[in-house]
């Protein structure tokens, strides 16, 4: 099961679905960053399998730090339906690589129920040398709250997209230390 990581007994059924919407968002990945986004990419599906969004990151093109693919997806999601509390409506969060520190926050307080990730933050750090901050325990922890994680789905593919975004030059935006 190539390494999947996960904080309950994988379903198989979640991990094929999974695979599926991941790999179609790794692939538009160049699309976006070709508008000047990038280089993540989420979507939030219902439970039936419908999209509700689907968005990249535009820290870079909006010159705003908070405006990762998942925190902007999350406030897509929740203007779309009205709602800060996304709880109710059983929502699934996928997205090209691994939250990081300030978007595990924005999923816990968003009612998001399961979260599927491509690549893992060792290998987004490795490619990119983004920092994915501090995340002790953060598997246990969503558990503990109801949120189901699987990670490192597709993630050869994922890798190969975050070096052609480095290759290319495009910008890993992070405040000077």
């Amino acid at each position: 099961m190539q390494n999947i990581i996960s904080n309950e007994k994988i379903d198989l059924n979640k991990l094929e679905k999974a695979k599926k919407i991941i790999l179609e968002l790794q692939n538009k990945m160049q699309e976006y960053v070709s508008n000047g986004s990038g280089p993540f990419v989420a979507g939030i599906y219902d439970e039936k399998g419908n999209k509700i969004v689907e968005v990249a990151n535009s820290v870079v093109a909006e010159n705003c730090s908070n405006n990762h693919a998942e925190m902007n997806a999350i406030k897509e999601a929740q203007k779309k339906l009205g709602t800060y509390d996304l709880s109710k409506y059983n929502l699934s969060l996928y997205v090209t690589a691994e939250p990081c520190i300030m978007c595990i926050g924005g999923i816990m307080w968003s009612g998001i129920k399961n979260v599927y990730y491509g690549v893992t933050s060792k290998d987004v750090e490795k490619i990119t040398g983004f920092d994915e901050g501090f995340k002790p325990s953060w598997l246990e922890e969503f558990k503990k709250r109801g949120i189901t994680v699987y990670g490192n789905i597709e993630a050869e593919i994922g890798k190969q997209e975050l070096k052609k975004y480095v290759e290319k030059g495009n910008i890993i935006y992070k405040p000077e230390r």
